[in-house]
C-alpha cells in the first residue's frame, strides 16, 4: 500500500493532503500530495547520502504528521527499518529498548529534541522523557532546526542513484515497536513488510475511504490508507473545544479518535458525522450509543494490539444488543483467525499479525494477554486480563517496566497496580512498602527522580502501606493491593 500510496501522490499532487484546525476550527492545509511526495523523496535522498542501505535501523522521534509520514515513505523507499521512540516510555526504559536494536541513525524533530535536552523539566509535565538522544546513535534533524538540535539531513543531497527497495515476497523488516516486558528485557515487535501492508489493508478495506472528503485521524494506520484512497487527513486538534469546533467545520466521512478524546470531545459538546472509529482502549457500548446520538451514523469499536492491528471491530447497535457475561469487540476481521488457547488466553493469527519479537524466532500466534472465548457466532468476548498491564487514557502501561526504578534504598517492595476510574480506564497508583524505620518524606523524595525519568507511566499517585502476599512463594498480591489502593485513594481521588 505504501508503493500505491507514493504513485497516488503524485497523481494529484495540488490536492490537500494533511489539514490541521484554526482555533475557530477552520481547517487549514498543512502540506499538500505533491509536498508529501516531494518531501518523501528529499528523505530518501538525504539518507542515502549518509550511506544508510536497505536493513539498517532508523530511529524515529518525530511527532505525527507530514514530516513523520514522508520518513515513513524514505524508510519503506530504501528498505530501511524504522524503530518508533516514543517519548512517553522514560529515558531508562528506552535506553533499555535502544540496546535491543542500536540504530545507525535518529531522526528527531526539534520538539523531539527539546523533550532530551533544554526543555527537559517542562516535558516532564506532559509526562514526556527522552534520554540524551546522542547516546543512542548518531542524531540528524528533521524539520526547522533551533539552537542546540542536531544538524539537519541535507535535504539538497542528490537523487540521482537513490535506489527503490524491491521486496517481492515482503519478508524484509519494516518497523519496530517496543511494548511489554521487563527493563531488564523488553519486548520489541518487529513487523515485517508484509505485515504491515497487509494490516493497511485491512483498514483501507474496513472503512474505505472515498477521494476528496476528509477523514479526521492521526495514527499512520488512518493517513497511509485514507490518502491512497484520495481522501485529505485532517490531524485531530488537541484541546476538546476546537476538536469539536473542527469536527462541526469539517464534517468528516469516517472519524478515528481513542476512548477518552472521544469522551473529551463529547464533554465539549461535540457533534459527528458519518462513521466514527475508536480503539487503543476498551470503548463500552454505553460510550458507542453516545456518540451515535451526538449525530454519527456509525460508531464502531475496533479491537487491536501492536502485534495485530485490526483484529475485530463491532458497531454500536450490535454491541448494545449483546446481552452475555463479557465484553463482545465482534468478529474476527478477514484474515484473522482466533481461538482460546488452553488456559483461556485469545490468541490470534493472520497476515497482518507482527512476523516475530525482536531475538526470538517467528510464531505465527499471537498471544493477546487477554482471557476470551468465542461465542456460537464465532464473535470475540473479553473476559479480563490475563497478564499485568494498565490502561489509562489509551496507553498501555505494563508495571514490569517502571517497577525495577522504584527500588531505591529504603524501600521494602513496590508495585505499581491500576485503580479502575471509569468507562474502561484506570488510575495507575505506585504502592510502596518501605523497610521498617525508614522515615517516608526522606522516601518520598529519593523517589521524585525515579518517578519523573518514567514518563507516560508516572503514576497518579503514590501511597505507602503494607502490600498483601499470596501462596506458598509469598508473592506480592496484585489484585489485592489495587483493591487496597482504591480503598485508601477513594472515589473521587
Amino acid at each position: 500500500m505504501l508503493d500505491r500510496l507514493d504513485h497516488a501522490l503524485r497523481s494529484r499532487p495540488e490536492r490537500p493532503a494533511v489539514l490541521t484546525a484554526a482555533r475557530s476550527g477552520a481547517p487549514r492545509v498543512r502540506a499538500t500530495r505533491g509536498e508529501l511526495a516531494e518531501l518523501g523523496d528529499a528523505f530518501a535522498a538525504a539518507l542515502h547520502a549518509r550511506g544508510l542501505r536497505a536493513g539498517d535501523t532508523v530511529g524515529v522521534a518525530v511527532r505525527p504528521g507530514p514530516r513523520a509520514l514522508a520518513v515513513l515513505l524514505a524508510l519503506w523507499r530504501l528498505g530501511l527499518r524504522g524503530a518508533v521512540l516514543d517519548p512517553g516510555a522514560g529515558p531508562d526504559v528506552l535506553r533499555a529498548r535502544l540496546a535491543l536494536a542500536r540504530p545507525s541513525l535518529v531522526l528527531a524533530d526539534a520538539t523531539a529534541q527539546a523533550v532530551a535536552g533544554w526543555a527537559r523539566p517542562l516535558a516532564r509535565r506532559a509526562r514526556l522523557a527522552l534520554p540524551d538522544l546522542a547516546e543512542l546513535g548518531p542524531v540528524a534533524t528533521v524539520g526547522p532546526r533551533l539552537p542546540g538540535c542536531a544538524p539537519a539531513l541535507d535535504l539538497a543531497a542528490s537523487r540521482a542513484g537513490v535506489p527503490v527497495h524491491r521486496d517481492d515476497d515482503g519478508a524484509g523488516d519494516a518497523v519496530i515497536v517496543f511494548t511489554s516486558g521487563t527493563t531488564s528485557r523488553p519486548r520489541a515487535v518487529v513487523h515485517s513488510r508484509a505485515g504491515l501492508a497487509a494490516g493497511m489493508a485491512t483498514v483501507a478495506a474496513l472503512f474505505d475511504a472515498q477521494p476528496g472528503r476528509p477523514v479526521l485521524g492521526g495514527t499512520f494506520f488512518v493517513l497511509v490508507p485514507a490518502l491512497t484512497g484520495g481522501a485529505p487527513v485532517a490531524l485531530p486538534a488537541r484541546t476538546p473545544r476546537v476538536l469539536a469546533r473542527q469536527l462541526h467545520r469539517l464534517r468528516p466521512q469516517d472519524t478515528y479518535l481513542t476512548p477518552p478524546q472521544l469522551r473529551d470531545a463529547l464533554g465539549a459538546g461535540a457533534r459527528f458525522h458519518g462513521r466514527v472509529w475508536t480503539g487503543s482502549a476498551p470503548a463500552s457500548a454505553a460510550l458507542l450509543e453516545r456518540v451515535r446520538e451526538a449525530g454519527a451514523d456509525q460508531a464502531w469499536g475496533v479491537y487491536a494490539l501492536t502485534e495485530l492491528f485490526p483484529a475485530a471491530a463491532v458497531e454500536a447497535r450490535e454491541k448494545a444488543a449483546f446481552e452475555g457475561p463479557g465484553d463482545l469487540v465482534g468478529a474476527p476481521l478477514p484474515g484473522v483467525v482466533a481461538k482460546p488457547g488452553a488456559d483461556g488466553e485469545l490468541l490470534l493469527a493472520g497476515e497482518a499479525a507482527r512476523h516475530r519479537y525482536l531475538g526470538e524466532e517467528p510464531d505465527p500466534w499471537v498471544r493477546t494477554g487477554d482471557r476470551a472465548r468465542l461465542d456460537p457466532a464465532g464473535r470475540i468476548v473479553l473476559e479480563g486480563r490475563c497478564k499485568d498491564m494498565v490502561l489509562r487514557r489509551a496507553e498501555n502501561i505494563y508495571p514490569g517496566l517502571y517497577e525495577p526504578a522504584l527500588h531505591v534504598p529504603g524501600v521494602e517492595l513496590a508495585l505499581l497496580v491500576g485503580v479502575p476510574a471509569g468507562e474502561g480506564d484506570e488510575r495507575l497508583v505506585a504502592v510502596v512498602q518501605p523497610d521498617r524505620g525508614v522515615d517516608e518524606p526522606a522516601l518520598r523524595s529519593a523517589l521524585s527522580g525515579p518517578l519523573h525519568r518514567m514518563g507516560a507511566a508516572r503514576p497518579d499517585a503514590l501511597l505507602f502501606a503494607r502490600i498483601p502476599l499470596t501462596g506458598r512463594s509469598r508473592k506480592p498480591d496484585r489484585a489485592a493491593t489495587s483493591a487496597l489502593a482504591a480503598q485508601r485513594l477513594g472515589p473521587t481521588a
